[in-house]
């Protein structure tokens, strides 16, 4: 089941044909209260969110579901009238696995929640992953405790911008296209990501701070990881 929490009639519903179309059950809930009530019984694939809703608002909504172990990895795309590049980025600092403005085109609805819903079914078990410390400079990650410190600093990253650091991490000194970005980290075309992307990059910066300077933009390329040039 995909849970839509959305309090705008006309677009919950469409978004609930849009996904039926593809096969894809999907069970509307108007705010906040009706979705932790049905998540006491039943977890759903994917969360559908929107921002504006008449109780909790999104944010709030997307703390309690970062917050239960149940949900901790639950995949979350925000989709809300709220496109402003600080909503996107503090959506993405809340932990939302992606964020899609609105108005959007079906089309690009339906890739997306495709690539969420591949990529959550992909997950490995704990047990059976192969654990081991990355590090760069002053950047360290310790994939066994899922931690990332710069120097002595622990550094609270989304699951979105984990994946994107150890893929960094893990082909230092190497660029690294946007197509390899996306379709590793997102599990989809940068051309339907690529504002997604950019605000992780950026927020990605902003949390690792000085080491921040170590992921450089490579024009028209992707990224690269690497000692600061001038």
């Amino acid at each position: 089941m995909i849970a839509i929490i959305e309090d705008d009639e006309t677009i919950a519903i469409l978004e609930q044909y849009a996904l039926s179309t593809i096969g894809m059950q999907a069970e509307i809930f108007p705010d906040g209260k009706s979705f932790f009530h049905v998540l006491q019984r039943e977890t759903p694939e994917l969360v559908i969110l929107d921002v504006m809703l008449p109780d909790l608002d999104g944010y709030e909504i997307l703390k309690r579901l970062r917050g239960d172990p149940r949900t901790v990895n639950l995949p979350v795309m925000m989709v809300t009238a709220k496109g402003a590049e600080l909503d996107v980025v503090q959506g993405l600092d809340e932990g939302a696995d992606d964020y899609l403005p609105k108005p959007f085109g079906i089309r690009e609805f339906l890739s997306r929640t495709k690539a969420l819903l591949r990529r959550s079914q992909r997950t490995i078990p704990v047990a059976e992953e192969t654990k081991s410390v990355l590090s760069f400079g002053s950047i360290r990650m310790d994939e066994g405790r899922h931690q990332v410190m710069v120097e002595q600093d622990s550094i609270e990253l989304t699951i979105k911008e984990y994946e994107l650091l150890k893929l960094l991490l893990k082909t230092p000194e190497k660029a690294v296209s946007r197509e390899t970005i996306m379709n590793q980290v997102w599990d989809c075309e940068a051309s339907l990501e690529s504002r997604t992307l950019d605000m992780h990059i950026r927020t990605l910066r902003q949390k690792l701070g000085r080491a921040g300077g170590y992921i450089h933009t490579l024009r028209k390329v992707g990224y690269i990881l690497t000692e600061e040039r001038n």
